[in-house]
């Protein structure tokens, strides 16, 4: 199935691995809650046992260092794309409210970034992720 849109998730590459995989979690997080068309049905497995539903288009994830990552927030910025964002910071706090906080009392130009999601159509995703590599 071909879909209009794309979704991209961009993870700094050196980051440990269990914090790559919580800002993914978190990232997707706010693609499902800002998108909520893109979230697919429940599932049920054939003994009747229902379970949630997922996003129901692929998920590209990328891998980039420090610059790279910056440069697809402004390249995101710059075609209207909306971003979700994770800094560093937020891995010291515990709550919404002081991920909110900690990301505000940062100028964009000096954010420590750690991760982007976006969905948008798929050619403006792929201005945005030109030149960056699938995460391994």
């Amino acid at each position: 199935m071909q879909f209009d849109t794309k979704i991209a998730v961009v993870i700094r590459t050196d980051l440990e691995p269990w914090q790559q995989l919580n800002v993914a979690a978190f990232l997707a997080g706010g693609i499902s809650a800002s998108f909520p068309e893109c979230v697919g049905e429940p599932y049920e497995d054939g003994s009747g046992t229902k379970y949630l539903s997922l996003v129901g288009q692929p998920i590209l994830i990328y891998g980039a260092d420090r610059a790279a990552l910056t440069r697809a927030l402004e390249r995101a910025l710059a075609r209207g794309v909306k971003p979700a964002v994770y800094t560093e910071e937020m891995f010291k706090t515990t709550h919404d409210a002081a991920n909110r906080t900690a990301v505000k009392a940062v100028a964009r130009a000096d954010l420590n970034l750690v991760g982007l999601a976006m969905r948008a159509e798929r050619k403006v995703i792929d201005k945005v992720v030109d030149g960056l590599k699938f995460h391994s």
